[in-house]
């Protein structure tokens, strides 16, 4: 299905951590998985990964109805304050931000 007008958003973090911080990252990301799926609007899903043959470099990724709103709970103050720990983690990071133009699930394909 191609969307058309307001488009949900994806955001991938990538990020690398500082040498032991993988169980603080952990339990940061936790705090913040929580806070923002019970109330957050416009957020939809997120998923945090690990590279399989590198345990300091990190992927998380979520899904938002529009990046506007995203974009509006980043820039609030709650974002900063509840971020800092887990940003206290990181060593380097990139945030990409991308519309989602299609999508495929499995009901689609499997009828």
């Amino acid at each position: 299905m191609v969307h058309t007008g307001a488009t949900k958003g994806r955001v991938v973090f990538l990020v690398r951590l500082r040498p032991g911080a993988e169980d603080a990252f952990l339990e940061a990301y936790e705090t913040i998985r929580h806070e923002v799926a019970g109330g957050v609007a416009g957020h939809v899903v997120d998923q945090v990964c690990r590279l399989r043959d590198d345990p300091e470099r990190w992927l998380i990724t979520s899904e938002w109805d529009t990046l506007e709103r995203f974009r509006d709970w980043e820039r609030s103050p709650d974002h900063r304050e509840l971020a800092a720990p887990l940003r206290a983690c990181i060593a380097e990071a990139q945030s990409l931000q991308y519309d989602v133009v299609a999508e495929t699930s499995a009901s689609e394909v499997h009828g």
